[in-house]
């Protein structure tokens, strides 16, 4: 147990030193800093990505790997030393990288890479550096078959920087030095490049602002402050319509039941005070309703813990990887939640079979996640695309599995079936449930969810055009502190919504509840993926079966995790708001 101990210790350590500020690195003039020639790719497909080095680029013999943490490898990065040399503060013009005969194969590879609108990506200094390899000369031709494309065999670096620091770095492509990819014939070409220097006052703290503030440039905020204020009409909407109708119509009934015995005797019961015996009747399959109810719990854990690491400065742009590990670690570290809250609600619905329930905890989000790894790696494994891991990766995230989220898992399993906790009914529940009158189609599973999902998701919608452009584009996305209250505003519209159709279900004398009020809760999940298939066909340039597969699989993931953890707060919701209303009463 110590050994278990010691390694959660370990990663914790590992992840805040990844986490922590980039490289505070001071030169001397002359001292050579490192240029490292990360991936290339296709503009409109950021999951497919391929070594710097799988296009016949110049190769010195000398470059070397770049030792990268968890999160760059699963950020897709490979950093390989590139065979440009940028001295510090030393100016070149028209330097040499080296003289080649590009082969038929070769020009035919560059000119693909041209035609699907390849970029490339440098890190200098940890300063993120991109441009285009070519370009296709489509002027005053409309055949596909008689545009030309042409290589860029120039590149000029501007720098600045400040006393011993590197402040800025942009990559110039020479629009006049250009070879002629067009025809499948062999290519004599010198690869050139070119640096200038040049000083600034920008101190070296505020050197990561300028990718922060394409993000918060007045017109995008207006839009997001747009998206907010659009939220906060329908919170309050929402709010106004539960006092002014659900908590008139609850009033009543209050008053309604609260009359004398014999009144009450000469009333025949109706509405949820008629279902009074059978409200708190476990629902079936009550293992899978606690491992879900733990599971959703552990994800809304972690994205709490995400935003507090992200509204703090910890996720700034380009700190490569960040988020990747912050969620591996973090995800580790909170299984003991899932495994507590499953267990110990297992126990309260009187389950007896705790282990096999703790197993279900486990695998219910972790199993399908591994499957569409499995997959989807696979996929990027036949592209040869860095999207792969390394079988070494993939041996640390099995370690972290079976070391830290096992053991934490069983641990909190144990302390909920411990914890003596008895399920709090204020009301008893009869021996055989009532016969639940026959309902309108409307009031079924089905036409409710599509009811709970909309306004969540209508309150969300404009802010995912936005996270969908960070996440599966090349926007970048900084203002966590909207998207929290966006967030927040997720949670009390989805609980409201819930606990509205809760009511008028049991109004209709319809006792089984408990997975209606998650499947509603968590049906906003379902949208978010109604809206991946919009977002690709109509608002995207992705292409290919790739990332087709790395789109539409990890946002099924995605979405799935959203489901359980906004069904988790749907269902606290609905148990608080019943338990509330029964209180209220005499039941006899």
């Amino acid at each position: 147990m110590f050994s278990t101990f010691l390694f959660v210790f370990t990663i914790s350590l590992f992840s805040f030193n990844v986490l922590s500020d980039s490289s505070n690195h001071r030169y001397n003039e002359g001292d050579n800093v490192p240029l490292y020639a990360n991936k290339v790719g296709p503009f409109h497909n950021p999951s497919e990505t391929y070594r710097y080095f799988d296009l016949p680029f110049c190769v010195t013999g000398k470059e070397k790997d770049k030792t990268e943490a968890l999160g760059e490898v699963l950020n897709g990065d490979r950093l390989v030393t590139a065979p440009y040399a940028l001295d510090f503060k030393k100016d070149k013009d028209s330097k040499s990288v080296c003289k080649r005969k590009l082969t038929k194969e070769q020009v035919a590879q560059f000119r693909e890479a041209v035609k699907k609108d390849y970029y490339f990506q440098m890190y200098y200094d940890d300063l993120p550096i991109w441009g285009f390899i070519g370009t296709v000369d489509k002027e005053g031709k409309s055949d596909p078959s008689e545009y030309k494309y042409f290589l860029y065999k120039h590149i000029q670096f501007d720098v600045l920087y400040n006393k011993d620091h590197v402040i800025e770095i942009s990559a110039r492509m020479d629009p006049h030095s250009l070879v002629d990819l067009t025809e499948d014939k062999e290519v004599d070409t010198e690869f050139l490049y070119t640096v200038k220097w040049k000083e600034t006052d920008t101190p070296f703290e505020k050197r990561m602002e300028k990718y922060s503030q394409s993000s918060s440039l007045p017109h995008h905020l207006e839009i997001h402050w747009f998206s907010i204020i659009n939220s906060c009409v329908t919170v309050l909407l929402l709010t106004g319509f539960l006092a002014t109708i659900l908590m008139r119509v609850l009033k009543n009934d209050f008053m309604k039941y609260a009359q004398d015995e014999e009144a009450a005797d000469d009333q025949e019961e109706t509405g949820w005070k008629y279902i009074h015996g059978d409200i708190f009747r476990f629902p079936k399959y009550k293992s899978l309703f606690a491992a879900a109810l733990g599971s959703g719990t552990q994800l809304f854990a972690l994205t709490i813990f995400i935003f507090m690491l992200a509204l703090v400065g910890v996720f700034y742009p380009y700190n490569r990887g960040a988020l990747f590990t912050a969620l591996v670690v973090i995800y580790a570290l909170t299984s003991g939640i899932a495994g507590y809250t499953a267990t110990s609600f297992y126990i309260q619905l009187e389950g007896s079979n705790w282990v096999r329930n703790l197993l279900l905890t486990g695998c219910l989000f972790c199993a399908p996640l591994f499957l569409m790894f499995c997959f989807l790696n696979t996929v990027a494994i036949a592209y040869n695309a860095t999207a792969a891991l390394p079988f070494g990766t993939i041996l640390v995230i099995v370690l972290i599995w079976t070391l830290v989220t096992s053991p934490l898992l069983v641990l909190g399993g144990i302390a909920g079936k411990n914890s003596g906790a008895e399920f709090q009914a204020p009301v008893r529940t009869t021996k055989y449930p009532r016969e639940i009158p026959p309902l309108p189609w409307y009031r079924s599973t089905i036409p409710q969810m599509a009811m709970a999902g909309f306004l969540p998701f209508s309150a969300i919608y404009i802010e995912l055009y936005y996270i969908f452009a960070s996440v599966w584009g090349h926007r970048i996305y900084t203002i966590y502190s909207i998207l929290f209250i966006v967030f927040i505003i997720l949670l009390i519209v989805t609980a409201f919504i819930t606990v509205a159709l809760t009511y008028f279900q049991l109004a209709a004398e319809d006792h089984e509840w408990w997975w209606r009020s998650f499947l509603c809760g968590g049906s906003t999940g379902l949208f978010i993926y109604g809206y991946c298939l919009y977002y690709y066909y109509a608002r995207s340039d992705m292409s290919g079966f790739m990332q087709t597969s790395f789109f539409f699989g990890y946002m099924a993931c995605i979405c799935y995790g959203f489901f359980l953890m906004l069904g988790s707060v749907g269902f606290r919701a609905s148990l608080l708001f019943v338990r509330h209303i029964y209180k209220s009463i005499k039941c006899e």
